[in-house]
């Protein structure tokens, strides 16, 4: 598969779909916190907190498919933190490991600068080895291990804070 992406600002009528392969990830307890799938209308509130300005959320298309969505959260909350965004990478699964997400988080770090984001921010779970690799090929760094903070299927797992400067 040639990875020939495009990128648009989502929209509600994209929230379906959005929550749709976000919820694909909630049975390998890889990538989200979750335990179980989440609605259209838990995610309303979350959607809204994103602007085509300041917080993306973007989906992609591969053709004319979405095939996955990025999206960057404000951190804290508080306006000290306005340059510090959380990148969020999710993909269908039908097109996971054919090299779109370095693609996706390529265009993030282009495009930061334009959003006012010095510094991303990646949560991963310590045991999520392909997205750890994949943010310390583009530089990330080990910025914070927080051991044991979450509890999956009963078993404890570790988030890994990986930032980067990118502007």
């Amino acid at each position: 598969m040639s990875v020939n992406i495009t990128f648009k600002d989502a929209s509600i009528e994209d929230l379906p779909i959005i929550v749709d392969i976000y919820n694909s990830t909630v049975p390998s307890r890889m990538v989200t916190a979750d335990t179980e799938p989440v609605s259209v209308n838990d995610r309303l509130d979350w959607f809204n907190e994103h602007n085509p300005y300041k917080r993306p959320l973007w989906v992609v298309e591969y053709g004319d498919e979405i095939c996955g969505w990025v999206s960057l959260q404000s951190f804290y909350g508080r306006p000290a933190y306005n340059a510090t965004a959380e990148i969020s990478i999710y993909i269908h699964e039908d097109f996971r490991g054919k090299g779109l997400g370095k693609k996706i988080l390529n265009k993030v770090i282009e495009e930061s600068p334009k959003f006012e984001v010095d510094t991303l921010l990646g949560f991963i779970f310590g045991h999520n080895k392909p997205s750890l690799r994949l943010f310390e090929s583009f530089g990330f760094e080990k910025w914070a291990h927080l051991p044991e903070v979450a509890t999956l299927d009963g078993m404890k797992r570790d988030l890994i804070i990986l930032g980067k400067k990118v502007s």
